[in-house]
């Protein structure tokens, strides 16, 4: 019976404190797959120990269009997409080898999930947790889009989830997180916003951070996380504050300075109090286990 090859492909951009860790934690592959985006560093001079299919790329905003361009130099019968800060567990490797080696036909990708190591810390809540990502598919049947930097391989055919994680060592300073929030993600964000939005107003200045706190420390339970998971809220809350900078920028720095300005805003910090305090309560109730307290914060919470 013919065996079932995989090939890794990775790209990546002056990562020459993580990448040996990440093609050490693929070596069992057929294939290695190397998409260096122009380093600089010392990151092709590690890739070289690994692998002699190594192709150079200049180092585009859009990430996504180097990785299809791996993609297509694959050769064997899977593709596993890993970015340089990621890394396969030895359980994780043997499902891979597992599930591509038993796969029926009709399954043409497979969902990992992702273990975030942020700051230091394994993050469990919210978008952290479980990280559900689409990278080991049928070579041809799966690519990614190209229009925000954050979208998903699109896999044509059937799909299914694995149990393993991957290791993702995210982020592991604040510089860092600052600055691919400013040179990558808000740069994508903003431009995704200005060609579906007319524009944003002053409102938008507060409402863009604020439903993104809310969404991650509360929603998604990102308090769980204790400090982390405030820091990890405020930092989203920062990006979603700079992305709409950006919009406006590009608006032309539209003045909005009415006489009624000051009112305007102390009616939305209103609102945004009462969203607050909606939150907390709802929070309360998720978190205490006393039947009492449950139906105490429930009635303050119809209360206005």
């Amino acid at each position: 019976m013919k065996k079932i090859t995989l090939s890794v492909v990775i790209s990546a951009y002056n990562e020459e404190k993580k990448i040996l860790e990440c093609l050490e934690s693929v070596s069992f592959a057929d294939e290695i797959i190397f998409v260096d985006n122009s380093s600089v560093d010392k990151t092709i001079a590690i890739a070289k120990k690994y692998t002699e299919k190594i192709y150079k790329r200049e180092n585009n905003l859009m990430l996504n269009s180097n990785k299809n361009f791996g993609f297509s130099k694959a050769t064997s019968d899977w593709i596993l997409s890993l970015d340089a800060d990621e890394s396969i567990p030895k359980e994780l490797k043997e499902e891979i080898l597992k599930v591509i080696e038993n796969n029926s036909s009709d399954i043409h990708a497979y969902w990992i999930p992702r273990k975030n190591i942020i700051f230091g810390k394994w993050i469990q809540s919210g978008m952290w947790w479980p990280d559900y990502q689409l990278r080991l598919f049928k070579k041809g049947k799966g690519e990614f889009p190209q229009k925000h930097v954050h979208e998903y391989i699109y896999v044509e055919g059937k799909t299914e989830k694995m149990q393993e994680p991957m290791l993702h060592r995210n982020y592991d300073s604040i510089a860092q997180f600052l600055y691919k929030m400013d040179k990558i993600y808000t740069e994508n964000e903003s431009k995704r916003i200005i060609a579906i939005s007319s524009k944003v107003t002053w409102v938008d200045a507060l409402r863009f951070p604020v439903n993104d706190f809310l969404k991650t420390f509360f929603l998604q339970k990102g308090y769980r996380d204790g400090l982390h998971g405030l820091v990890l809220s405020l930092l989203q809350a920062l990006y979603m504050e700079v992305t709409f900078a950006k919009v406006w920028e590009n608006q032309g720095f539209t003045e909005e300075n009415s006489r009624s300005f000051i009112k305007d805003f102390f009616k939305e910090c209103k609102k945004i109090a009462k969203e607050f305090r909606y939150w907390f309560l709802t929070s309360f109730i998720s978190e205490t286990k006393n039947p009492i307290k449950k139906i105490s914060y429930k009635i303050l919470r119809k209360l206005r």
